[in-house]
């Protein structure tokens, strides 16, 4: 991908979204794409980009969001960047192809309707509202190091369902992107893990583990609060997503202050299936 290609990307969201849904075009990883290829798929008119779709590996799984500009709709546009992304896809073997679309996006549905997928699960995109925060003493962030690879992934395995190799593969992504990790030390042992990414004036939270041995004893909400108070010292709205089928982390997020402001849903694609009826988008 090239540096002005983000930029094509960007004004594209902008006017597919129209302030009426919020899609996860997941912009820290493309960002880290600049000077790759492979991951992502165009479709020019002239010298106007009027469709993407981009591919994203979590651990086994791999996700599918894209978009075509409104006034090219229903020209099988996006129906051939999926088929291509597809063949990229399948060849990379993963656990589970997933194909995500803003809850509140009625083309994305009728999209889906014509393709082999099920419903697989809701995703709820929340942001922080100005809440007192008190009691968020007794841990500490630092980054990681070398010497936390070991925990780190057994943490993605062990909170996130990722297989041992698929663990020790999105580690080494991480790094290679060069995205932030932060270690969560209590009582001078690492327990959990976060991301905090800065982009644009905002914060997200991304890969927020704790060890399943110290869940229960509130270094999860201490955690939040700290990270929650840095970056409103530096003006930036917080943000994070959080499955619907993880109710003890949403009832964690809510007490610290966050409220759901997007639902992003995710459909698992039916390998096997060779085509796409037509028409679509």
């Amino acid at each position: 991908m090239k540096e002005k290609q983000l930029v094509e990307i960007e004004e594209l969201q902008k006017v597919c979204e129209q302030g009426t849904f919020s899609l996860k075009l997941n912009w820290d990883t493309l960002r880290s794409r600049v000077g790759k290829v492979g991951e992502d798929f165009f479709h020019y008119e002239g010298d106007r980009l009027i469709g993407y779709l981009g591919i994203y590996d979590f651990g086994g799984k791999i996700e599918l969001c894209g978009m075509v500009h409104p006034d090219y709709r229903r020209q099988g546009i996006f129906t051939k960047l999926v088929e291509k992304a597809l063949v990229t896809a399948k060849k990379r073997d993963p656990r589970a192809i997933l194909l995500n679309a803003p809850a509140d996006s009625q083309s994305a549905k009728g999209f889906l309707a014509a393709l082999p997928c099920r419903f697989d699960v809701a995703e709820y995109q929340m942001k922080w509202q100005e809440t007192e925060l008190t009691d968020y003493e007794g841990v500490t962030l630092r980054l990681s190091t070398e010497a936390d690879k070991a925990m780190e992934i057994e943490l993605d395995v062990d909170c996130f369902g990722f297989l041992q190799h698929e663990a020790a593969s999105y580690y080494e992504r991480i790094k290679k992107e060069r995205l932030n990790t932060f270690v969560i030390v209590y009582e001078d042992q690492v327990v959990g893990k976060i991301r905090v990414e800065e982009s644009d004036g905002e914060a997200w939270i991304y890969g927020f583990a704790i060890a399943p041995a110290f869940q229960g004893k509130g270094i999860g909400r201490k955690v939040l609060k700290q990270v929650i108070l840095k970056q409103q010292k530096k003006g930036n709205p917080i943000y994070l997503e959080v499955e619907a089928t993880n109710p003890a982390a949403l009832k964690l997020y809510e007490s610290c202050g966050f409220r759901s402001y997007h639902q992003q849903d995710y459909y698992v694609y039916v390998q096997g299936s060779d085509s796409i009826s037509r028409p679509l988008l």
